[in-house]
C-alpha cells in the first residue's frame, strides 16, 4: 500500500516575534528601553499568531478565493464580495493590534510609525495580500488629513483609525482605468454635479479594494476645461458600511479579475454610473493631492516585501532543519547553507532600508523633519519601493528552489510566494517608472547630497575593520553612481540617461542598503559577535555597483533586434572614466 512521505505541512514556523532576530535587534537600537519594553508583549501576541493559527488557517484555506455573487435569488443586483476564512479573520485583527491607528495615535511620537511598521511587518506574511488595501486605507487617512477638509475628517477618519471591528473602515483608491499605466492625465471618469450633489460617470478597470468601506477616486469635473492632469480632482466615494453589504448605488462590481498571483486580493473592473461622492479638497490639482497617498503605498510595498522575504526565509530554514539528503540535514550542506547566507543577506539590507523609509514618514508626520531628512524621505520613496520589490521576487525565488520540488507543488503554498511577489514590481509602478521617478527625484537639488551624507553618517558610526572595508564598497558604487550622472549629463544627453536609469537607482538603492546594514551590524556587534560582519560581508559581495558604461543605441538596436549602425553613427561612445565625481 502507498504511504505518503510527507504526511503534513513541510515547515513549521513558530512565534514570528520571538525567532525574528533582526526585527528584536532593530526595535532594540531604535527604540527607548521602556518604549520597546511596552510594545514588546504585543508583538509577541502577534508573532504567536502569525506562526501558529494564521499560518495553519491559509494552509486550510489556500485553494479558496473571493468570490463575486452579482444577484441574488430573487433577481436584484447586489454585487456582494465573499471574502476567504483568512481576511474574515484578519481584518478584526488589523483593528484590535492597531494595525492602522497605531501610526496616528502617536503616543511614541516620531517611532509611532515604527511600532506600526513592525506590527505589519508580522501580521502581512499572514494576511493573503491584504497589505494593499491596508497601504490604501492608510494613505487615504494621511490625504484626508492633510487636506484640511475638516468636516470630512470628522466624519471619515474615526472610522478608519477606529480599534473596534464593527466600526472599522478601510479605504481604497480608485485611479486606473483602461489605458492604464501611470499617465494620470487619460483619466476620463467624470463629475457631474446633479441636484446639489456630486456624482461620478467612468469606469475603473483595476481596483485593488473594492471590498473596502469607502475610497479615494480621481475624476475629471465636467465644469473644467484642462483635460490634463490639473483638471483632475479627488473625491471622497462611499461604497458600503460593513464588509459583507453590497456597494452603494451607482457603483456596479462587473466582475474580479483572474490574476497572476494576489488571488486571495478581490481585484475587480467597476462601472460608476451616478455614484454620489463628495470633493475631498478643491476642484483642480486632485494628483497634487496624492502625494500622502503614494508615499505610504510605497512603504506599504515595501514592508509587504520585506515581510514575505522574511516569511519564505523561515519556511525554508525549518525545511531545511528537517530535510534529510544522504542522511545529513541540508542545512548542515555547505552550498545550501551558503545560498541560504546570500538570501538571509539580501534580506536584512532590503529590512534596513524599509525602515528607514518607515522612520523618515513618522518624523514628517510629528514634524520633526530636518531640511536634509526632507529631501532624503524623497528620495528613498521610490528607491525603497522599485529595489524591495525585486528583491522579493528574486528571494521567493531562491525560496522555492529550496524546498526543491516539494516547493514547486500548490498544496504546500509555497508557489504563492513567488506569485504574491510578482505584484510588488507592478504595484503603483514598474521597476522602470520607479527607476525614471528616481532619476528625477534625484537630480533636483539636494537630494543626492542628502543620500551622500545619509552614507556618511552611516560611514562614521563604524569603527571595525571588517565592517569599515563593506562600507567602503557602499561609499565606491554612490560614488560611482553619481559620476555616471555628471558624465551622462554632460557629454551623452538624455536619451543615454534614461537608458541608464534603472543601473543607477539599482546602485544607490543598494549602497543605501549596505550602508544602513552595516551601520546596525556595528551596534550590533555587542550582542551577536560576528554574525552582523557577516551578513554586511554577504550583502556586498553580492554586488553593489550596476553602472555600465554602455551606448544607449546598442541597447535599442538589440531591443528591436537589427544591425544599422549608420543611423547612430553621430553618436559615438567616448571615455568618462577621467571626470571627476560630483560628489
Amino acid at each position: 500500500m502507498y504511504v505518503p512521505t510527507m504526511s503534513r505541512k513541510l515547515a513549521d514556523l513558530g512565534n514570528q516575534f520571538d525567532t525574528d532576530r533582526v526585527l528584536r535587534s532593530y526595535l532594540k537600537r531604535m527604540c527607548p528601553p521602556e518604549m520597546y519594553a511596552a510594545i514588546k508583549p504585543d508583538l509577541q501576541a502577534l508573532g504567536e499568531k502569525t506562526g501558529g493559527e494564521l499560518y495553519d488557517l491559509q494552509l486550510q484555506d489556500r485553494p479558496n478565493t473571493p468570490r463575486l455573487v452579482q444577484w441574488d435569488p430573487t433577481g436584484d443586483r447586489i454585487d456582494q464580495i465573499e471574502l476567504t476564512d483568512v481576511w474574515q479573520r484578519v481584518l478584526p485583527m488589523v483593528a484590535e493590534h492597531g494595525v492602522i491607528s497605531t501610526a496616528y495615535e502617536r503616543e511614541n511620537g516620531a517611532l509611532s510609525r515604527v511600532h506600526q511598521g513592525a506590527l505589519a511587518y508580522l501580521l502581512l506574511p499572514a494576511s493573503d495580500m491584504m497589505g494593499f488595501l491596508l497601504a490604501t486605507t492608510d494613505g487615504s487617512i494621511a490625504t484626508l488629513l492633510r487636506s484640511g477638509n475638516e468636516p470630512l475628517i470628522d466624519e471619515v477618519v474615526p472610522h478608519l483609525l477606529s480599534r473596534t471591528p464593527d466600526t472599522f473602515w478601510t479605504s481604497g483608491q480608485w485611479r486606473t482605468e483602461q489605458s492604464g499605466g501611470t499617465d494620470l492625465s487619460k483619466v476620463d471618469t467624470e463629475a457631474r454635479y446633479e441636484d446639489g450633489e456630486w456624482r461620478l460617470y467612468g469606469h475603473k478597470w483595476f481596483t485593488s479594494s473594492t471590498a473596502a468601506n469607502m475610497a479615494i477616486v480621481l475624476a475629471r469635473p465636467e465644469s473644467t476645461n484642462d483635460q490634463g492632469r490639473a483638471g483632475l480632482s479627488l473625491f471622497y466615494l462611499p461604497i458600503r458600511d460593513n464588509h459583507d453589504e453590497s456597494p452603494a448605488d451607482g457603483i456596479r462590481v462587473n466582475r474580479l479579475k483572474e490574476s497572476m498571483g494576489a488571488k486571495k486580493l478581490p481585484v475587480s473592473e467597476v462601472t460608476l454610473d451616478g455614484a454620489v461622492a463628495y470633493p475631498v479638497t478643491e476642484l483642480q490639482n486632485g494628483t497634487r493631492h496624492l502625494t500622502p497617498m503614494v508615499d505610504r503605498a510605497r512603504m506599504w510595498n515595501a514592508l509587504i516585501a520585506v515581510s514575505s522575504m522574511r516569511r519564505g526565509l523561515a519556511l525554508a530554514r525549518d525545511y531545511a532543519r528537517k530535510r534529510k539528503a544522504f542522511g545529513t540535514p541540508i542545512i548542515e550542506k555547505p552550498l545550501h547553507y551558503d545560498t541560504l547566507a546570500d538570501v538571509q543577506a539580501t534580506f536584512e539590507g532590503a529590512f534596513h532600508l524599509t525602515f528607514r523609509f518607515v522612520e523618515l514618514i513618522g518624523k514628517e508626520e510629528n514634524d520633526a523633519l530636518s531640511n536634509e531628512e526632507q529631501h532624503l524621505l524623497r528620495a528613498l520613496s521610490p528607491l525603497a519601493k522599485l529595489i524591495t520589490g525585486r528583491q522579493a521576487v528574486e528571494v521567493s525565488t531562491e525560496v522555492i528552489e529550496a524546498f526543491g520540488g516539494s516547493g514547486y507543488v500548490e498544496e504546500t503554498g509555497i508557489p504563492a510566494l513567488l506569485r504574491d511577489a510578482f505584484a510588488l514590481p507592478l504595484w503603483e509602478g514598474t521597476t522602470n517608472v520607479m527607476s525614471l521617478i528616481a532619476l528625477r527625484t534625484l537630480r533636483r537639488d539636494g537630494r543626492l547630497e542628502a543620500v551622500h551624507n545619509e552614507i556618511k553618517r552611516c560611514a562614521d558610526a563604524v569603527d571595525t575593520p571588517a565592517l569599515q572595508h563593506a562600507m567602503k564598497q557602499a561609499q565606491d558604487a554612490f560614488k560611482a553612481a553619481v559620476q555616471w550622472l555628471a558624465d551622462t549629463l554632460e557629454h551623452r544627453g538624455e536619451k543615454a540617461l534614461e537608458a541608464g536609469a534603472r543601473r543607477f537607482a539599482y546602485t544607490i538603492a543598494h549602497a543605501l542598503e549596505a550602508a544602513l546594514l552595516i551601520r546596525h551590524a556595528q551596534w550590533a556587534i555587542q550582542d551577536e559577535g560576528r554574525r552582523p560582519i557577516a551578513v554586511a560581508e554577504y550583502f556586498t559581495a553580492k554586488g553593489i555597483n550596476h553602472i555600465a558604461r554602455r551606448a544607449h543605441y546598442d541597447g535599442y538596436m538589440l531591443a528591436k533586434d537589427f544591425n544599422r549602425q549608420s543611423l547612430f553613427q553621430s553618436e559615438a561612445p567616448i571615455d568618462t572614466g577621467s571626470q571627476k565625481a560630483a560628489l
